[in-house]
């Protein structure tokens, strides 16, 4: 497994509800996509930075997941292209929590 790392700019004119509005609007296709087993949206407003962590089986599959129609969707939204990054991950600790 890896965990893929994605950043991107976001204009500081940009208003926190409108990221998260983003965010929500691509949540439902990443629920979808068969090949991504996890997701974590990332925001830093001060440091005008967001992106996600993605889990997947291998660099290909993300990189499949990442092409030219994810790429020109992040330039029209925020403005910018996103940077990438690529762990293997061997382990991961998983702490459930009890709602109740």
């Amino acid at each position: 497994m890896i965990t893929e790392i994605v950043t991107f700019k976001v204009p500081r004119t940009m208003p926190r509800e409108a990221v998260l509005e983003a965010f929500e609007d691509s949540a439902a296709a990443w629920r979808a996509h068969p090949k991504l087993r996890r997701k974590a949206y990332l925001f830093d407003a001060e440091a005008g930075i967001a992106g996600g962590v993605y889990s997947w089986d291998s660099i290909a599959d993300a990189k499949a997941a990442h092409g030219e129609d994810f790429l020109a969707r992040v330039e029209r939204v925020f403005g910018s292209r996103p940077t990438f990054q690529y762990f293997e991950t061997p382990l991961i600790v998983e702490n459930a929590r009890d709602a109740g």
